[in-house]
């Protein structure tokens, strides 16, 4: 069966873009593919720099995986440093890599517009990124169209690998992006992302979670003006939860005087609590089981370093190494 990879770095709250961007388009794929879901707490430490945070988080993250519906026993869930092997896979790869490519990534750009160091390791961030994917033999990765690039980088490095010792040493994967959620848009209608600071975190209790959503950025038109449902940061949003029949009817109140922002607004939030109501209830049920959670970790790091090990055995000999 071919294989899909996913990763999410635990750093901050997980949040709407993620669940919508990465996890839902993920766990569609799990009825067709052998799939692979690794929390990304080595690229975390670019920016986490308090080991119980980092610990924290990264369950977190398993927390909100298992809550949204991915099962353990159908796919393999792990802490990306449980195998070591990626930064074995990761220096073989750097040894292929022209410093160009690295200096374009969006790890670096990101960390320029927030006015952040840029360390080796955020520079570092594509070639660890690559092997992550590559380890697995992975054929197929659902990302955004801002992580396209990411993917290039990874094909580019498994061609010339492949070139260099052997054609089929290692799998070159194929982006997966779904249009209708290439981009998740934020409060302020940029992308939705930490970087930014206009996320949407999912785990929020009710109130907590309106008082945000009333904090998306719209234009000035009042109760009385017609609107632009396609141009407008709360609509886009909802068009994504929300059921045709609620989105059509969203759309025609729009484009007819009488509806305000605020009414949209609470209508997003209504469809988004009742989305998130349940699994908010089993994420918080799998943070207070914490020996359950390293327990599905444990496993499914086991299953891992399998894959993992039948990888590294074939580049192993290939580029000349014990």
């Amino acid at each position: 069966m071919r294989r899909s990879l996913t990763g999410i770095k635990p750093t901050g709250d997980v949040h709407v873009g993620n669940w919508l961007g990465a996890i839902e388009p993920a766990k569609q794929l799990t009825s067709s593919f052998e799939s692979f879901y690794f929390i990304a707490d080595y690229h975390a430490m670019t920016s986490v720099r308090d080991a119980d945070q980092l610990r924290a988080s990264s369950r977190e993250v398993a927390a909100t995986w298992l809550a949204l519906g991915l099962d353990p026993e159908k796919t393999v869930i792990w802490r990306q440093s449980a195998v070591p092997e990626v930064q074995e896979l990761a220096w073989i790869l750097a040894c292929q890599a022209s410093t160009g490519v690295l200096e374009r990534g969006h790890a670096v750009k990101a960390a320029k517009d927030g006015n952040q160091e840029v360390s080796i390791g955020t520079w570092f961030y594509p070639i660890l990124m690559a092997a992550d994917i590559l380890l697995f033999d992975t054929d197929v990765v659902p990302v955004g169209q801002d992580q396209k690039q990411h993917i290039e980088v990874t094909r580019e490095l498994a061609r010339k690998v492949n070139h260099q010792f052997g054609e089929g040493t290692l799998v070159v994967p194929e982006p997966l992006i779904q249009e209708n959620v290439a981009t998740i848009p934020g409060l302020d209608g940029r992308k939705m992302s930490k970087s930014y600071g206009n996320t949407i975190p999912l785990w929020l209790p009710p109130k907590k979670l309106r008082k945000l959503v009333m904090k998306i950025v719209t234009d000035s038109r009042g109760v009385d003006d017609i609107k632009d449902p396609d141009s407008d940061n709360i609509f886009n949003l909802y068009k994504l939860l929300a059921t045709p029949e609620q989105v059509a009817d969203l759309r025609e109140r729009y484009l007819k005087p009488g509806m305000g922002y605020g009414h949209a607004k609470q209508e997003l939030f209504e469809v988004l609590d009742g989305l998130l109501s349940e699994p908010r209830d089993r994420y918080n049920a799998w943070l207070q089981d914490p020996d359950g959670l390293e327990d599905v970790l444990s496993q499914g790091a086991n299953k891992a370093r399998v894959a993992a090990n039948a990888t590294m055995s074939r580049v192993r000999e290939r580029v000349g190494l014990i």
